[in-house]
């Protein structure tokens, strides 16, 4: 059965609060991975240009199940990201071309910019390296890209346009010159990092937020590792208060996890390959939360202590005009 809940875009699009996330996920993996999402009901698929897996979902979803007549394009809410490298003049039309090329797609339900932060340009290459870091760029005319993301509305490449790893002052920024507001917002958020005041301010101005890492993204410390860096993840599928009330509700650490995210109205997009994750990824809407289970999930926030990604093990400078971690929200 497909995601019973929606949030609503101010295009009138219905957004399934609990999508599929395709981060980090191999290829082999991915393909029967995504077919079981698929299968189990996912509709709302989120991927990025720069996860370089693409092509692996445009084949699987074209060949699978639209040739089929399985499913219909119109079924699918698809999401893709602009790379950082893309945060140049002509980037937003180049990348989004080459992305519903990959995705053997016409258009995409949503297109986000990715960072706020730009990676240089060196060919075609989507992590270029300098000094063994990801050479950043540490300015950008977000106005400018802003204006190129319309742009691909204009012309039917995308239905709604959004952004990524934001903070407040630079969405008003957008806010500010915007001729196609944002529709979605995507950020970090987690039992840890709950980003009220975000999610408030969002809501304020008819944006959807979206969660990445919702279940704390167990199995990011091996990519991490690949800049130099070390990191410690959170074990929320083992913190006491999850365990209680999914015992209280004959239900998953996970499940509950997730549930405490879409039962605010935030989309979600856990990613997994073990098809039994899957399958209870998505048994989330059999139950509610009580108003005794959300205070006590609430007071687990740790607001911007509980972050895990704040990109710095790319080598982006923090004190950059757009570096966004330095403000909360």
């Amino acid at each position: 059965m497909a995601c019973p809940e929606y949030a609503t875009l101010h295009n009138g699009a219905k957004m399934p609060l609990l999508g599929y996330g395709t981060w980090q996920a191999k290829e082999g993996e991915l393909e029967e991975a995504l077919e079981e999402a698929l299968c189990a009901g996912y509709r709302h698929i989120d991927t990025a240009a720069a996860y370089q897996n693409e092509d692996v979902i445009g084949k699987l979803i074209d060949e699978t199940w639209i040739k089929t007549g399985n499913l219909t394009r119109d079924e699918l809410f698809m999401v893709t990201k602009l790379p950082p490298v893309g945060m140049c003049p002509g980037g937003p039309e180049k990348w989004l071309k080459r992305s519903l090329e990959a995705l053997r797609m016409e258009y995409v339900d949503v297109y986000l910019v990715h960072t706020p932060f730009r990676f240089e340009a060196q060919g075609d290459e989507l992590h270029p390296m300098r000094d063994g870091k990801i050479a950043v760029i540490d300015d950008v005319d977000l106005v400018a890209v802003w204006k190129e993301m319309e742009a691909q509305v204009d012309a039917g490449r995308a239905k709604a346009i959004g952004l990524s790893n934001f903070n407040q002052r630079q969405i008003q920024q957008i806010l500010d010159i915007c001729r196609i507001k944002p529709a979605n917002l995507q950020v970090e958020l987690h039992l840890y990092l709950q980003q009220k005041p975000l999610v408030d301010f969002c809501k304020q101005n008819g944006i959807v937020v979206t969660a990445y890492s919702p279940v704390g993204s167990p199995g990011s410390a091996t990519f991490i590792k690949q800049f130099g860096a070390d990191i410690k993840l959170p074990d929320l599928l083992n913190h006491p208060v999850v365990l209680e009330v999914a015992a209280k509700h004959n239900k998953k650490a996970g499940q509950v996890l997730l549930k405490h995210i879409v039962q605010r109205g935030v989309c979600a997009i856990p990613k997994s390959c073990s098809q039994e994750r899957i399958i209870q990824n998505i048994q989330l809407f059999d139950f509610t939360l009580d108003s005794d289970d959300v205070a006590k999930l609430d007071a687990v926030d740790v607001g911007k202590a509980g972050r895990i990604f704040d990109f710095t093990f790319l080598g982006v400078n923090t004190s950059a005009p757009n570096y966004p971690f330095n403000e909360y929200p």
